[in-house]
């Protein structure tokens, strides 16, 4: 399928690894110029690289995202863009005694508070151009919280909440606004998670892996691949009826009706 947006520019933040890199190779792909971004400038060089290789254009930014600097800098190598898409690294786990107030300030401002100032810089564009496409990386514990990500839980649904109405408010003028919310990928997020069963309850990481895997109706993790493909199709001229959602893509892990 021709998605339609080759010669397009795109932002993707958090570029270099994981599901950020599949959305950006899966982008590049389809003919999209890239700015991406990521704090580890030899792994975001890399992915530069490979993404090179696509035949299209692309500017790396190392910088933190999170932090004003950063995320300013990233913008003026932007500039204006049509795609846009949003990734941070998530909170890390605990219980609910153990986060202080400045432990839910750090996850908003990474999981919430980022992904909403970059929709607020990028959105006048795309609205005075008649065209733009929003994908917010979140997780599917937006719809089953997982006890232990508490902070995750609390950042990425505020974000949810914010996009449900700006999504309906810029709809009209071209632009749409979705979420993908991964279940468990391949990604190193996965490996620090399984690690930290595995000291917890003494398992092996096979053993870890395993399990969880069985949890999952797909029988498997997810891979980087096929979550860039189903972002690179919200990116799309096909997804312009696609208005707020919430796509889960977890093999089955969130059971529902709806």
């Amino acid at each position: 399928m021709d998605l339609g947006i080759r010669g397009r520019r795109g932002l993707v933040t958090a570029a270099s690894k994981g599901l950020g890199r599949g959305c950006a190779e899966a982008l590049a792909e389809a003919g999209v110029d890239l700015v991406i971004n990521a704090r580890g400038a030899e792994a975001l060089e890399a992915t530069a690289t490979a993404l090179r290789a696509k035949g299209v254009e692309v500017t790396a930014i190392a910088a933190d995202i999170t932090a004003p600097e950063g995320r300013a800098r990233v913008l003026e190598a932007a500039g204006s863009v049509d795609i846009l898409v949003t990734n941070a690294g998530g909170p890390p786990p605990g219980m609910w005694h153990d986060w202080d107030r400045e432990d839910f300030i750090r996850a908003l401002d990474a999981n919430m508070l980022t992904p909403i100032a970059l929709m607020q810089a990028m959105l006048p564009g795309m609205i005075e151009r008649g065209w733009g496409r929003v994908v917010n990386i979140t997780s599917n514990a937006v719809k089953s919280p997982i006890p232990q990500l508490g902070l995750s839980n609390a950042a990425r649904a505020g974000l949810t909440g914010f996009v449900a109405g700006t999504s309906r408010q810029v709809a009209g003028h071209g632009v749409a606004i979705n979420n993908l919310l991964p279940g468990i990928h391949d990604t190193d997020r996965a490996e620090a998670l399984d690690r930290g069963v595995c000291a917890a309850e003494g398992l092996t990481m096979a053993e870890a892996r395993d399990r969880r895997a069985a949890s999952i109706p797909a029988g498997r993790y997810g891979t980087a691949a096929e979550f860039g493909a189903m972002c690179a199709f919200l990116c799309s001229v096909h997804s312009g009826f696609i208005i707020g959602q919430n796509i889960s893509l977890d093999g089955g892990a969130h059971f529902s009706t709806l």
